[in-house]
């Protein structure tokens, strides 16, 4: 079976993006030897927030996935394009095979994505992470796999690392939007994204207005204390 074949190839590629092709932009494409500090750089340079609804998407990737519209991934056309738009790096995270259990040794990789999230000047943004499959086995399932690993990423850097989760979004695309079209079972295909969304930063609530005191009626003496 197809499906078996997943489980032999390398698990989890994460790509941290600010929110915001058949390729993804070279940018993205991270050293594992690059600092944090490489890794900040990266994921300046946001000028304007995306008009992007999470859930919209997600149901869009489901509604195509149930169709069985598109079915071979070669002629597949991105299902969200303007994500690759947005600057974003990759970092290699490791998964058990066809699970969202991550490896002990990527544990090191997430800190590093903590500590470029709380760096000075990423620390006015929030981000979505958008988790990828190979085109192996089935699509349903790929795209479920592909949620649950965003999800435990998001829950990773908030539990363990205490990254605010009002920074931090999820979204999967299993095999609808692969790295690699030419070859859909290609280990690069199976990544996560990691992507800043807008500004972090709540609006400033209104001032309240300082308290007036009613002027003293003529006539009238204020009382002694």
């Amino acid at each position: 079976m197809r499906r078996a074949s997943r489980s032999l190839a390398p698990i989890g590629l994460l790509v941290v993006a600010l929110l915001g092709c058949a390729a993804l932009p070279a940018r993205a494409q991270t050293p594992a030897a690059s600092s944090s500090e490489d890794w900040v750089k990266r994921l300046a340079g946001l000028e304007t927030a995306p008009d992007l609804d999470v859930a919209a998407l997600r149901q869009q990737v489901t509604e195509r996935v149930k169709s069985r519209a598109d079915a071979q991934p070669i002629k597949r056309p991105l299902v969200a394009p303007q994500l690759l738009k947005l600057p974003q790096l990759v970092a290699d995270i490791q998964f058990d095979a066809d699970a969202a259990v991550v490896r002990p040794e990527s544990y090191r990789v997430l800190g590093r994505i903590a500590d470029t999230l709380t760096h000075p000047s990423m620390l006015g943004y929030k981000f979505l992470i958008v988790g990828h499959t190979v085109s192996t086995g089935r699509r349903d399932i790929n795209l479920s796999l592909s949620q649950r690993r965003a999800d435990v990423i998001r829950e990773v850097l908030v539990n363990t690392f205490k990254i605010n989760p009002k920074r931090l979004l999820s979204l999967g695309l299993g095999e609808e939007q692969l790295l690699d079209a030419t070859r859909p079972a290609a280990p690069a295909n199976q990544r996560v994204h990691l992507m800043t969304v807008g500004s972090a930063i709540e609006a400033n609530p209104p001032a309240v207005a300082p308290a007036t005191v009613a002027p003293a009626k003529a006539g009238t003496q204020k009382p002694k204390r």
